[in-house]
């Protein structure tokens, strides 16, 4: 059975950086599309980026400031943030579909998902 397991959450100053990794096992690191997504309190799951093969796609709230990359050696995923800021603040999931990455902010889309690491911005 594929897992996604997401790591490197915390608790930040604004302006500072983290980097989420999202380790992939079994076919799902294989996936045509792989996503981070998060959810605020209160708020909906949103898509912030999403990587199909070498194209990278990215919500423009963090656009110039978030990169998604892949690592196949290592079946993992990152989303390197830098600049944060309090409104990053939330759940951060990482995704994988089958299908290409268009329509990839749909979150009913993902057939499979992490359990979340928690992202802490404060002022």
């Amino acid at each position: 059975q594929g897992q996604l397991v997401e790591s490197g959450g915390g608790s930040v100053q604004a302006g500072t950086s983290l980097t989420l990794s999202c380790a992939a096992s079994g076919y799902l690191y294989g996936m045509s599309c792989l996503g981070w997504f998060r959810q605020a309190p209160g708020k909906e799951r949103e898509g912030v980026a999403a990587i199909g093969g070498s194209t990278t796609y990215y919500a423009d709230s963090v656009r110039g400031r978030f990169t998604i990359s892949r690592d196949n050696s290592k079946n993992t995923m990152y989303l390197q943030m830098n600049s944060l800021r309090p409104e990053d603040t939330a759940m951060y999931y990482c995704a994988a579909k089958p299908t290409r990455c268009s329509a990839w902010t749909l979150r009913h889309n993902y057939n499979y998902w992490g359990q979340g690491t928690q992202v802490t911005v404060s002022s």
